[in-house]
């Protein structure tokens, strides 16, 4: 039985990861800030929650404090949690505005990747999935004919673009986990104003790195069509 942590999964595209993997057998610890929705996503989908916030060392100590209690172990550590931030004329953005969107997007990974690797390395195929965005690429924010090159989002982008790095700098270290990096696409979601494809097309590209196997890659990162520019 493989057992996945995701975060941020009360709602979008991790609960509909959270949702595809229950069905595929994982045994999935749905992570959320929010007790009420957390409990009540969990519930509905056949998964345990845990508490985590991503921006609090002491949360996330204490969320794998209580999954080495409960499982022991994890197979997959699904690092989805993340902010769109500011939106709006670059004059004000503020330090803050920019620590802000760090301090979840990236920072969290790196919070929460620390304290569950002992966990992960437990597993005979341990896996880490970063969900990045390709609003962090050079190469489709700078393509005409990617929807990408079409926003202007300099906090969110400066934040997925340090993920994306952090996953393949990750994978080089980390010799025994596969670590990668997956785009959801432009997906309909809060962070849209619902444009884009499905949640469940968005999902894809995380599910898919989330069930690799001992042969999968590591330090990729794709969407739902396959490797992407950096």
């Amino acid at each position: 039985m493989t057992t996945t942590f995701i975060t941020g999964a009360n709602k979008s595209l991790g609960l509909e990861t959270a949702r595809r993997l229950v069905e595929a057998g994982h045994t999935v610890l749905l992570g959320a800030r929010d007790r009420e929705r957390g409990r009540a996503a969990a519930k509905a989908l056949g998964a345990r929650f845990v508490q985590i916030d991503v921006t609090d060392d002491a949360s996330v100590r204490a969320a794998a404090t209580d999954v080495a209690a409960r499982e022991g172990t994890i197979d997959v550590l699904v690092n989805n949690a993340g902010v769109l931030g500011k939106v709006g004329p670059v004059e004000d953005y503020t330090a803050a505005d920019m620590s802000a969107v760090l301090d979840v997007n990236v920072v969290g990974i790196v919070r929460v990747t620390h304290a569950f690797l002992p966990l992960l390395r437990t597993s005979p195929n341990p896996v880490i999935v970063n969900v990045s965005s390709g609003m962090g690429s050079f190469g489709m924010t700078q393509d005409p004919a990617r929807i990408e090159s079409q926003y202007a989002l300099p906090l969110y982008c400066a934040s997925k673009a340090a993920v994306t790095m952090l996953t393949t700098q990750y994978a080089k270290e980390l010799k025994d986990v596969k670590v990668n990096a997956a785009d959801p696409g432009q997906t309909a979601t809060d962070f849209t104003g619902g444009l884009g494809h499905s949640v469940a097309d968005g999902a894809e590209s995380i599910v898919t790195l989330a069930t690799i196997g001992p042969d999968g890659p590591t330090g990729q990162f794709v969407d739902r069509s396959g490797n992407l520019p950096w």
